[in-house]
């Protein structure tokens, strides 16, 4: 039997443990890639979504770019992205990512972007010509696309995902019972499907979920059975990061064991790799995830 969690006081969650203490972003291969972001006026889901890890990837010349904007028309309440109502997205934006994966020379990339809801499409073409032409600037580099939710518009998907790349993402974010306060214009059922559509169109499928915003293990461990029978392949699952007084608390700061137990779970389940761990991110060590 799995044990329900305690939840901590108000004055425990506000502590954040050692074992999230990450260095501060520094040294010459930070400093060139944060030139090159800048240069080619880049979005990054490090910067806007305050990734704890971004130093110790963008150290290792790496970045998960974030396309069709910086401001996103969900308002989800975990997440740090700037919500409104976005700008015509930039048609020139797959060539600039393109060029700046090549002058960075990225064996893996990563790409996101936010939700455009607004658009007929949810910027699917976008999402194509970009990895189009990330492909024929620099074949040799291998693509994860974490891409969002399609609000059902399973022509969109497949646009999404048809352009040649490694691993197709699409994060659940937390349990079905959070859902409504989470991320209150997702449904759980239609991340599912969206998962199982991937899967079924011959896609490597990933997908991540944050813990810490209140789930019980139960439920954490039902929504990898539910990601199993859907078809998924790889599960990351890290701690949740309050992002501003503004969002979601921390109910619970998860300890690395319970992490380790989580990555045990999901193996014994029929995940074919679960990255699980405090810091571990959607986009964290991204490359072990394309040969699984």
């Amino acid at each position: 039997m799995i044990e329900l969690p305690v939840i901590p006081s108000t004055e425990q969650r506000k502590k954040r443990p050692d074992w999230l203490r990450v260095k501060l972003p520094i040294g010459p291969e930070y400093a060139k890639v944060r030139k090159l972001v800048d240069t080619y006026k880049l979005h990054t889901i490090c910067e806007s979504g305050n990734c704890p890890n971004m130093g110790e990837c963008w150290g290792a010349g790496t970045a998960t770019f974030m396309i069709l904007g910086n401001v996103c028309t969900r308002s989800c309440t975990f997440c740090a992205v700037a919500t409104g109502r976005p700008n015509e997205y930039d048609t020139d934006e797959p060539r600039r990512v393109a060029e700046a994966i090549v002058l960075m020379k990225v064996k893996h990339a990563v790409i996101t972007s936010v939700n455009r809801d607004e658009l007929k499409d949810r910027g699917a073409e976008i999402w194509y010509q970009t990895v189009r032409a990330v492909k024929e600037a620099s074949p040799e580099t291998t693509i994860e696309t974490l891409i969002p939710d399609v609000k059902n518009n399973w022509d969109a998907l497949i646009r999404m995902i048809e352009g040649g790349q490694e691993v197709v993402s699409h994060n659940m974010e937390t349990v079905e019972r959070l859902y409504r306060r989470v991320r209150p214009q997702a449904k759980y059922d239609r991340s599912l499907e969206q998962i199982r559509r991937t899967k079924e169109y011959g896609q490597r499928t990933k997908s991540g979920i944050m813990l810490g915003l209140g789930e019980t293990k139960e439920e954490v461990v039902k929504a990898m059975d539910d990601l199993v029978v859907n078809g998924l392949d790889i599960l990351t699952l890290g701690q949740y990061l309050q992002p501003t007084k503004m969002h979601h608390e921390v109910i619970e700061w998860i300890h690395p064991d319970t992490f380790a137990m989580y990555q045990e779970e999901g193996l014994k389940r029929g995940l074919k790799y679960v990255e699980s761990g405090p810091l571990v991110r959607s986009s964290y060590h991204a490359e072990r995830h394309v040969h699984v």
